[in-house]
C-alpha cells in the first residue's frame, strides 16, 4: 500500500504495509542506512530519528503512525550540525554503531534546552546505550555543542 512520508524535508512515496516499522522503510526502501537496527524493542536507541522534532524509536514505530509527520534522520542533519562537529572534536565514537541514535537524541535535547545540566543530559540520553561506554565523551560533546552557533533549521 503506498504511503507518502515527509523525510528530511522531502515528500517520498513508499510501498509498505501500514504496520511496517519506520526503520525498515528508511533503510530498505529509501536506502538511508544511517539509522541502525539495535534491539528491535525500543530499548537501545540505535534507531532514533526525529518525528516532528521529538526523538522516536523507529524500530517500533509503524509507518502508518508517522505519515502526516515530519521525519528527520541522521542524514537530514547534513553532516555539519554542531552536535556532529562536537562529536568529532571529542572523538566520541569507538565502534560507532550507536552514534547516529546518540546524535539524534542529543540534537533533540539541545533543540529544547540550550544549556543542559548533567542531570538534563543524563535524562535525555538515558534511552541510548553505548556498548563501548563513551558516556563521558558524549556528555562533553553535548556541552561543547551547546556553546556552538545554532544549526540551521532541520528539514
Amino acid at each position: 500500500m503506498p504511503t507518502t512520508l515527509n523525510v528530511n524535508g522531502k515528500s517520498v512515496t513508499v510501498q509498505a504495509a501500514d504496520d511496517t516499522p519506520l526503520l525498515w522503510v528508511l533503510r530498505d526502501e529509501l536506502g538511508m542506512t544511517g539509522t541502525k537496527f539495535g534491539c528491535g524493542m525500543a530499548q537501545c536507541g540505535a534507531c532514533t530519528v526525529h518525528v516532528d522534532g521529538q526523538p522516536t524509536r523507529s524500530c517500533v514505530t509503524p509507518v502508518s503512525a508517522v505519515a502526516a509527520n515530519k521525519i528527520t534522520t541522521i542524514e537530514g542533519l547534513g553532516g555539519n550540525h554542531p552536535v556532529q562537529q562536537a562529536w568529532v572534536k571529542a572523538d566520541v565514537p569507538q565502534c560507532g554503531y550507536c552514534q547516529s541514535g546518540q546524535i539524534m537524541s542529543a540534537v533533540a535535547l539541545l533543540n529544547g534546552n540550550k544549556h543542559p545540566s548533567d542531570a538534563d543530559i543524563d535524562a535525555a540520553m538515558s534511552g541510548n546505550i553505548c556498548r563501548c561506554g563513551t558516556y563521558q565523551r558524549i556528555r562533553a560533546a553535548i556541552k561543547d555543542a551547546a556553546t556552538m552557533p545554532a544549526a540551521p533549521a532541520q528539514a
